[in-house]
């Protein structure tokens, strides 16, 4: 018969190992991310083809940390704080997922790109680069924020955000003016619009990552709420 001791560290054993698991995610969707970002400045089809394919690696990690989620609840019957990380945990893993999917899109603009010829009208844009650089850092320190719990470096992730967005409505004023001024960049604009609101939406959900690790460590339901709020929040605890 196991012991109560034996039991208690054997569920803190499979607390970790969920955890580690989530990070395991996070690395490879960030490797995902980079890589698509790369395919995309370098117009790279092999680099593209790299960010596509990790996407069922991706899938595959979530479905499991989905099954460990599931046997933790049903199991273990975990309460208070414990309850909080995998119910959060449970929330993580889905905008990690998404984040995924936006790598896949980019990687995919760069082969109808490739098809269409226009691959040299790629580095037209900077602020694309610059977007893709601050969402790609918003993720990392997401994941770095989740594996200490620090609930203040994710608060300033969600104040990063603001930017990733003031960059996406940059990249929408240097298109339509490309499109204006040349007809002929219609079809190309279109697919770097894909790619622009692709790294939106990964600032996004790594916010959202952010906004998990804050209920996780605090307790406090971080989303939709004011930045102001946030901080007063986090400042408090």
């Amino acid at each position: 018969m196991q012991t109560g001791e034996h039991l208690v560290r054997k569920y803190d054993e499979e607390l970790e190992a969920m955890r580690s698991r989530v990070l395991q995610m996070g690395g490879l969707v960030e490797s995902q991310v980079r890589t698509a970002l790369d395919a995309f400045e370098r117009a790279d089809l092999k680099l593209a083809q790299q960010a596509i394919d990790a996407d069922k690696q991706v899938n595959e990690l979530e479905i499991g940390v989905d099954q460990m989620v599931n046997y933790m609840i049903a199991r273990r019957q975990p309460t208070a704080g414990d309850l909080r990380m995998i119910t959060g945990v449970a929330k993580a893993i889905t905008d990690l997922e998404r984040i995924g999917d936006e790598a896949s899109k980019i990687a995919r603009a760069v082969k109808w790109l490739h098809e269409k010829h226009d691959q040299s009208r790629l580095n037209r844009i900077p602020d694309i680069k610059h977007s893709g650089e601050a969402a790609a850092s918003m993720l990392r320190r997401t994941l770095d924020a989740f594996a200490r719990m620090d609930a203040v470096a994710a608060a300033s992730i969600i104040k990063d955000d603001l930017g990733v967005d003031d960059s996406f409505r940059a990249v929408l004023r240097q298109l339509i003016t490309f499109m204006m001024e040349d007809p002929r960049t219609i079809s190309a604009s279109l697919d770097c619009v894909w790619v622009a609101k692709a790294i939106e939406r990964i600032g996004d959900h790594a916010k959202n990552v952010a906004e998990h690790v804050i209920f996780i460590s605090h307790g406090w339901d971080a989303r939709h709420q004011s930045l102001e709020d946030v901080e007063r929040a986090v400042a408090r605890a």
